[in-house]
C-alpha cells in the first residue's frame, strides 16, 4: 500500500494486520511495516532548510480574553 503525507512525501506501507478498536500509536506501529527507502542526505537538507526558512505561522484562534480586549480596543477608540 501507498500513501502520501502531509509533505507530498508518498510512503510504502506493509499492513500486517488490523485493529478493530482504537488503539495506541505504540502498539498500531506492530501492525504495519514501513519499507519506504530512507532519504538522500541532500533531501534531508533541503527540507530542513524549508522548515528553517518558511514564514511563520500566524498564531491560532484568540481566545476569549483576547477576544474582549480587541472588541473594547474598537469600542473605546471610535472605530
Amino acid at each position: 500500500m501507498e500513501i502520501t503525507t502531509g509533505g507530498a512525501r508518498r510512503r510504502s506501507l506493509v499492513v500486517k494486520g488490523l485493529a478493530e478498536r482504537s488503539i495506541p500509536r505504540a502498539q498500531a506501529r506492530t501492525l504495519y511495516e514501513d519499507t519506504t527507502p530512507p532519504l538522500s542526505p541532500e533531501e534531508i537538507e533541503a527540507r530542513r532548510l524549508e522548515r528553517i526558512l518558511a514564514p511563520s505561522r500566524a498564531p491560532g484562534r484568540p481566545d476569549r480574553r483576547n477576544q474582549r480586549v480587541e472588541r473594547d480596543r474598537k469600542r473605546w477608540s471610535g472605530v
